[in-house]
């Protein structure tokens, strides 16, 4: 959108506690939050009361839930846009079918939304870490280092704990491990180290917010991440990439957009993919797609 209306006005919207990996975007006049832990409803009456004074040429909807729907529906835009799937679509402007397994990446899917008034061409995902971001981190970016963020919401989408610490053992020695992740990562991050042989493993979960991981991330020898956020915060710095797909495949359109990524699974598995999102436990109590992924294979440093 900026790329084809530099002088717009951007504005935002996302759920709370994922707001400040926006801080000081160079495109964003206004970051909009949705607290949908305390007082859900009521806030969501705010913010459509925001959104129509605010008073938006065009609202382009990203998602496909019930909430989103009724704020671009109702927003009062001129222009509404979003996908066929969403409930109260029949507001919309513009909707389009989102399709997942069609061979098309998530971003050429949202960027479907506004071919009508721009054109086909897809840009990769970016955010901006400050330079007290960069700061934050110039210490521990100063030798030979590897990030890993083995945790993900979901644990049929994490690669198994002890896969991680069989690549911390197979990293070399000169090389720094840091273990990535949210505050509560952080027991998962202990007993992989406390199972590792490697001599320099620290322990960052819960210690960065997302911007200075992202700095951190950003001059890394390797990023190693599973089908999760740390892979789209890679992505967005243009970071060394190598993403572990367990349960899911990279075919759904949620893989790596640096120039250097690799992707790891396990291939012609029959199970696999068991679902778009993953599972708490593997359905079938194998977990054969991180189980049988061989770290040898996988380069380190």
């Amino acid at each position: 959108m900026h790329q084809y209306f530099p002088s717009a006005s951007l504005s935002i919207l996302v759920r709370k506690g994922n707001e400040t990996i926006y801080d000081n975007h160079p495109y964003l006049k206004e970051v909009l939050i949705w607290d949908k832990k305390k007082d859900k409803t009521k806030n969501l009456f705010k913010l459509l009361f925001k959104i129509r004074r605010n008073k938006y040429d065009c609202i382009i909807n990203c998602h496909r839930y019930a909430s989103s729907g009724f704020l671009t529906g109702f927003s009062g835009a001129r222009h509404k846009a979003g996908y066929k799937q969403t409930p109260f679509a029949y507001l919309f402007d513009t909707t389009v079918k989102h399709q997942i397994g069609n061979g098309s990446h998530e971003t050429e899917r949202y960027n479907q939304l506004i071919e009508d008034f721009t054109d086909t061409k897809t840009f990769k995902p970016a955010l901006y870490p400050s330079g007290t971001d960069f700061e934050k981190v110039k210490k521990l970016s100063s030798g030979s280092y590897v990030c890993m963020a083995p945790a993900s919401v979901w644990f049929t989408k994490q690669l198994g704990a002890n896969k991680w610490v069989e690549l911390c053992n197979k990293t070399g020695n000169n090389t720094t491990i840091y273990l990535l992740g949210a505050p509560g990562d952080r027991d998962l991050c202990e007993s992989i180290k406390a199972k590792s042989t490697h001599k320099d493993i620290r322990i960052l979960a819960g210690e960065l917010s997302l911007l200075q991981s992202c700095a951190l991330m950003k001059t890394a020898k390797m990023n190693y991440v599973n089908d999760s956020a740390p892979l789209h915060l890679a992505s967005s710095v243009n970071a060394n990439v190598t993403a572990f797909f367990c349960s899911t495949v990279p075919e759904f359109g949620f893989g790596p957009l640096s120039d250097y990524a690799k992707i790891i699974q396990v291939e012609k598995l029959e199970c696999k993919p068991c679902g778009l999102h993953g599972y708490k436990a593997c359905p079938l109590t194998h977990f054969k797609c991180s189980e049988l992924i061989n770290i040898n294979k996988v380069e380190t440093f």
